[in-house]
C-alpha cells in the first residue's frame, strides 16, 4: 500500500481552462463550418444553373418553339415536363431562395442563366 499516490482533485481554474479551449476550438469550427456552407451553396447554384440551361436548351433545339423569348416565359412548364429534371420548378430558385434570372444574348442566340447572389459574390471579388 505504499506504493499508492492519493488522487489529486481537479481545481476550478483548471476546468475553466478547460472549457475556454473547448470555447475556442468550436469558435475556429463554426468559422470554417460557415465558410463551407457558403461554398456549398454556390456549387449547388451553379450545377442547377447548368441544368435549367441544358433542358431550356434542348427544348430550343427540338424547334417545336421557335424564339428563346418562348423558352424562358414557358420555362416552368417545360422543366415539369423535362425527363432528366427532377422538381423542375425547384431548380428556378437559387441556394438561397431566390429567382433565377434569364437574359437572351441576341448576338450568340444563346440563353444567359444566372444568379443575384453568385454575380454579387464575383463583383466583390
Amino acid at each position: 500500500m505504499k506504493g499508492r499516490k492519493k488522487k489529486r482533485p481537479v481545481t476550478l481554474i483548471e476546468m475553466m481552462i478547460v472549457i475556454m479551449l473547448i470555447g475556442l476550438i468550436g469558435g475556429a469550427l463554426a468559422v470554417n463550418m460557415r465558410g463551407s456552407m457558403n461554398k456549398g451553396r454556390i456549387f449547388k447554384t451553379e450545377q442547377n444553373i447548368s441544368r435549367v440551361y441544358d433542358a431550356l436548351m434542348m427544348e430550343y433545339a427540338k424547334g417545336e418553339i421557335k424564339t428563346l423569348q418562348e423558352i424562358i416565359d414557358k420555362r416552368e412548364t417545360i422543366l415539369e415536363k423535362c425527363p432528366f429534371v427532377k422538381d423542375g420548378n425547384l431548380l428556378l430558385k437559387d441556394a438561397w431562395g431566390e429567382e433565377l434570372t434569364f437574359e437572351i444574348d441576341s448576338l450568340q442566340d444563346d440563353l444567359i442563366v444566372t444568379s443575384s447572389r453568385i454575380t454579387q459574390r464575383d463583383a466583390h471579388g
